[in-house]
């Protein structure tokens, strides 16, 4: 059986992030250190995802767990 995503929020999370740095996205909405990873995943499937910042500037980091485009939002929410 396969873990569900826990909805962090029904909208994305808008981030600056800084070139050069590296952001691990939670992929299983339970981090309390949203959207990146704290490490909460761990004992189910989920695994974060690694995000390189090619350059600083705002980014929408997808809030629901239900994106297509990881890490990023792609409307998904509106759907819920």
């Amino acid at each position: 059986m396969e873990d569900q995503a826990v909805v962090a929020q029904k909208a994305p999370y808008m981030v600056e992030v800084e070139e050069g740095k590296t952001y691990f996205w939670c992929s299983c909405g339970q981090s309390d250190n949203q959207p990146f990873c704290d490490g909460s995943h761990k004992g189910t499937s989920f695994v974060p995802m690694k995000f390189e910042a090619e350059k600083s500037r705002q980014m929408y980091f997808c809030g629901c767990k239900q994106t297509d485009k990881q890490p990023f939002c792609d409307g998904a929410h509106s759907k819920l």
